[in-house]
């Protein structure tokens, strides 16, 4: 994993989403909300970070798939696994569990950056800690079900452009879906970056519109995580049958 500069590459990419995330941070109006409990500054800056996240989670999972996966094309690792028993599938499901080793510690850190930015710039409001918890767990769970997707993309074709274009591709339509329906982008895989997110922005007749928790839809996010298990498993049983 070291000399895949996997764990390196993790750091970069967080540390820009902590950057982006943060950039109301730093603006003037900020300053006005910083300490006004009504203004949900908490809620404001989650709804921020669901939105970045939305473009940058899959193009960690799919850098990180494709880092993961590459060697076994350019070394002929899928051959030499096979020689000691592992085949495509088993390798594939090892790949999820030391990349999870990456991702989990990834967003936790992420989030807490957020959060300690937050207060070094000012923040006096107390921490809305059940949303932000929420967001997070899910925000792993989500990210590790995309992950699955870019590491089957990834072992089934040899040019590793494909899989980090899809997961550039893949940011820009997890943007797209904040401002769909959910009744829509429950329907597809990049709509849970927006599902997850507890907070949402409702009009006003202020300056200022405001921005409410929400209750995430539970039951179509297990659905999601428990289709995408299975989806995984069954394709990585099938790439057994693939000759190397």
């Amino acid at each position: 994993m070291r000399r895949l500069r996997a764990p390196a590459i993790t750091m970069l990419i967080v540390s820009a989403s902590v950057a982006l995330c943060s950039m109301n941070l730093f603006g003037t109006s900020f300053t006005e909300l910083s300490h006004d409990p009504h203004a949900m500054p908490w809620a404001r800056l989650l709804l921020t970070t669901g939105f970045f996240n939305a473009m940058v989670g899959p193009i960690l999972v799919s850098v990180l798939a494709s880092r993961q996966t590459d060697i076994e094309h350019t070394g002929s690792g899928w051959n030499l696994a096979a020689a000691s028993g592992l085949t495509p599938g088993t390798l594939c499901r090892a790949k999820l569990a030391a990349l999870s080793l990456l991702i989990v510690p990834a967003v936790t850190v992420q989030s807490l950056g957020i959060i300690m930015l937050a207060r070094f710039r000012g923040l006096s409001v107390a921490l809305d800690v059940g949303p932000w918890v929420t967001y997070t767990a899910l925000l792993i769970c989500v990210d590790l079900a995309m992950c699955t997707y870019f590491l089957w993309l990834a072992a089934v074709v040899e040019n590793q452009m494909i899989v980090m274009s899809t997961g550039l591709l893949s940011g820009f339509i997890g943007i797209f879906t904040l401002l769909v329906p959910p009744e829509i982008v429950q329907w597809t895989p990049w709509g849970y970056y927006a599902l997850i997110t507890p907070a949402a922005m409702s009009a006003t007749a202020h300056s200022q519109p405001d921005v409410t928790y929400i209750d995430v839809p539970a039951g179509w996010i297990a659905g999601f995580l428990i289709l995408t298990a299975l989806i995984f498993t069954v394709v990585t049983h099938r790439l057994n049958r693939i000759e190397r």
